[in-house]
């Protein structure tokens, strides 16, 4: 039994709206992980990610949720909390948007939304890992009060981990 409370699964800011997944996000779920640039999932297997994201919610309590911008209704990406590389009692948050709507501050206003649902669970401490070249996030985080742990050297590259005490 878990000692936190059930992050909010529903958040609204002044221009976004986060909410929990629906299959009909499948679509444009796989658009985003496109912009990686190693391939496009197919919509099947997006669903079935969203599948797992919804069960991972049940026995956490915390989630990765849909960003929606308020006035024009479009899916722009995802912010929430996961375990990722860390713990359910200190869960990582984790943000990614389409290229198309960075640079507007909705990254640092979703996350600004998932850290005071994450402070009304209870917990005392987020993490987030970014690449090494991810500038941008590393702004975002750096807004929110997160700073800088270690660094570990994975597959993929250089992970620095930040880190933020919640009141």
């Amino acid at each position: 039994m878990s000692t936190y409370e059930t992050m909010p699964f529903h958040l609204e800011t002044e221009r976004l709206i986060l909410r929990p997944w629906a299959d009909s996000d499948a679509v444009e779920f796989s658009a985003l992980l496109s912009e990686r640039g190693k391939g496009t999932p197919t919509v099947e297997r997006t669903r079935t990610s969203i599948a797992k994201l919804l069960a991972e919610t049940e026995t956490t309590g915390f989630a990765l949720l849909p960003i929606q911008r308020r006035d024009e209704g479009d899916f722009i990406g995802y912010c929430g909390l996961i375990i990722g590389r860390s713990t359910v009692e200190e869960p990582e948050i984790a943000y990614e948007l389409f290229q198309r709507a960075h640079g507007y501050g909705y990254a640092t206003e979703a996350a600004g939304a998932v850290l005071d649902a994450a402070v009304a669970t209870g917990r005392k401490r987020l993490w987030s890992t970014v690449g090494a070249w991810n500038t941008p996030s590393f702004r975002v985080l750096e807004k929110l009060g997160f700073e800088r742990d270690h660094v570990s050297v994975e597959d993929s590259g250089e992970v620095v981990w930040l880190t933020r005490s919640l009141p």
